[in-house]
């Protein structure tokens, strides 16, 4: 059978942006199948009594610091976006209607392009319009399953559902049932997959 790793994101997170862009990666060499899985940061981070490190004055500005490190050493273009935070709700749930209709991937590019490479304002609607135009993708739709009751509450049962598995924050990669928190931690994801294929032979 061969390995699966679970990714959980939020466009809301500038180091899901930085896992994000690491997954391709991690497939070519690896050829592992990533499971994209949206969840709401703010209702993970509310039920696990957490909150942002971004929250926290000197910690905010190490971390801005750590992640232009980071996205200099991925090679990936990154701004500290000057909206943040951003109520990625509807964002969220476009993602789950991207997932259910099969552009996840060419919605999350757009999205997390617009938020972490270009710091655009994605809090704003006609922003998400333009953004999601330029990527050819189906605007009307997306913005309508936003406010459909079953794209609601397929996002609070994923949320509720990554709680009780562990989550607490994100991005968070699982690898089987070990899970591996933060960004600076797909190296080690990466290498969780090669053990498991070995054992696998």
């Amino acid at each position: 059978m061969k390995t699966e790793v679970d990714f959980y994101f939020d466009y809301g997170s500038p180091t899901s942006y930085l896992a994000y862009m690491q997954m391709p990666g991690v497939c070519a060499r690896t050829g592992v199948k990533i499971n994209y899985r949206p969840v709401l940061l703010g209702g993970v981070l509310q039920a696990a009594t957490n909150a942002s490190p971004m929250d926290v004055p000197l910690k905010r500005k190490w971390m801005v610091s750590d992640m232009e490190f980071f996205a200099a050493r991925y090679g990936v273009p990154f701004t500290m976006n000057s909206h943040f935070p951003i109520n990625t709700l509807n964002l969220m749930r476009g993602a789950i209607y991207a997932q259910k209709e099969g552009f996840l991937i060419e919605y999350s590019d757009a999205i997390f392009k617009a938020m972490w490479g270009e710091g655009r304002n994605l809090g704003d609607l006609n922003e998400i319009r333009a953004v999601l135009v330029a990527a050819a993708l189906p605007v009307d739709a997306i913005l309508a399953a936003t406010q459909e009751q079953a794209i609601k509450a397929a996002l609070k049962n994923e949320t509720e559902a990554a709680v009780k598995r562990g989550l607490f924050g994100a991005p968070v990669l699982f690898v089987g049932d070990r899970m591996f928190f933060g960004q600076d931690r797909v190296q080690y994801a990466e290498e969780e997959v090669r053990a498991l294929e070995v054992a696998l032979v």
